[in-house]
């Protein structure tokens, strides 16, 4: 057990001395200009990964499951918030209960799924229509300039 914290100390105080030379030594000041790159890069290196492991896991998404679920055997909903159809076609209970009561999941009935799909459709129809008409008026705003 003394090798351990032997060890453990060891690593502390090197670590610490890197620390120290890195923020010292090393140091080189920055004019304002410098600083801002300096931020815009530290702030779009996790913009850009994150950003690149999202394409990745769509990817991978997509070969599962294809791109609208085409490769899924059920298209519906197997279950509903908190039963789960097994493969043998039993249902179970999942989510709260016991000890502690552990996670409460959302529950929604076949009624409640077909009305949050038609109040979807409903939003997506409206939404093509506003980017129609705003596509349309910058047209026509563009022809009355030229054609004059």
């Amino acid at each position: 057990m003394e090798f351990a914290r032997s060890a453990l100390r060891n690593f502390h105080q090197k670590h610490e001395r890197i620390k120290h030379t890195v923020h010292t030594a090393w140091r080189y000041p920055l004019p304002p200009w410098g600083r801002f790159v300096m931020g815009c890069i530290y702030f779009s290196i996790p913009v850009v990964g994150g950003y690149a492991v999202m394409q990745w896991a769509i990817s991978k998404s997509w070969e599962s499951i294809g791109e609208r679920g085409e490769k899924l055997r059920l298209k519906s909903v197997e279950g509903r918030g908190d039963v789960a159809t097994l493969e043998d076609g039993t249902d179970r209970k999942i989510g709260a209960g016991g000890f502690g009561m552990g996670v409460h999941l959302a529950q929604s009935s076949a009624e409640d799924q077909e009305r949050n799909r038609q109040m979807l459709e409903r939003f997506f129809k409206k939404e093509r229509r506003r980017r129609k008409k705003m596509v349309d008026e910058g047209k026509e705003g563009s022809a009355g300039e030229n054609g004059g």
